[in-house]
């Protein structure tokens, strides 16, 4: 299957720069190892802290 990054990139909502951006297994491996989620999980007013920890996630649910 091959990846649809411009369809991907359309709906992301994140903000922070980065070479994953639209490739969405690649960025869900990156933040899924380090213990967080990636910024769709996020409002857009979330999104913009950068924190991107399970814990904030949790709090403003």
């Amino acid at each position: 299957m091959k990846c649809k990054v411009d369809e991907n990139k359309a709906d992301c909502n994140c903000t922070y720069p980065c070479e994953k951006k639209g490739i969405c297994c690649e960025c869900i491996a990156y933040h899924r190892k380090r213990g967080e989620l990636p910024a769709c999980y996020f409002t857009e007013s979330e999104e913009k802290t950068y924190n991107r920890s399970i814990e904030y996630f949790v709090k403003n649910r």
